[in-house]
C-alpha cells in the first residue's frame, strides 16, 4: 500500500513538471494568481487542523504541527502573492517624465 503512494507521488511531480513546462510565458500570471487561490484554500485547512486539535497525549503535538502548517502555509500566501505582483507590474507602462 505504501509502496503504491509513493508511486502516485513520483508520477504526480513528473506529470506536474511536464505541464507546468509547456505553459507559454503569457500564461505565468493567471496560473500564479491561481496557485495563491489553492494555497489560500491549504491556509484555511492548516487553520482548521491546529484548531481541532483536542486534548490528550499527542495535543502538544498537534498543536506544533498545527503551527507550522499554519506559518508554512501563510508564507507561501504571502510569498506569492508578492511574486504575482512584482510580474504585474513588469506589464505595466512606465511614465515618461515631463
Amino acid at each position: 500500500m505504501q509502496i503504491e503512494l509513493i508511486y502516485i507521488l513520483i508520477l504526480a511531480g513528473f506529470v506536474g513538471f511536464e505541464i507546468i513546462k509547456k505553459v507559454t510565458p503569457t500564461l505565468h500570471t493567471p496560473l500564479m494568481s491561481a496557485t495563491n487561490a489553492i494555497s489560500g484554500i491549504s491556509l484555511v485547512g492548516s487553520l482548521v487542523a491546529a484548531g481541532v486539535a483536542g486534548g490528550g497525549v499527542n495535543s502538544d503535538i498537534s498543536h506544533l504541527l498545527g503551527f507550522v502548517a499554519v506559518t508554512a502555509a501563510t508564507i507561501n500566501v504571502v510569498g506569492g502573492f508578492m511574486i504575482t505582483e512584482r510580474m504585474l507590474k513588469m506589464f505595466k507602462k512606465k511614465e515618461r517624465k515631463s
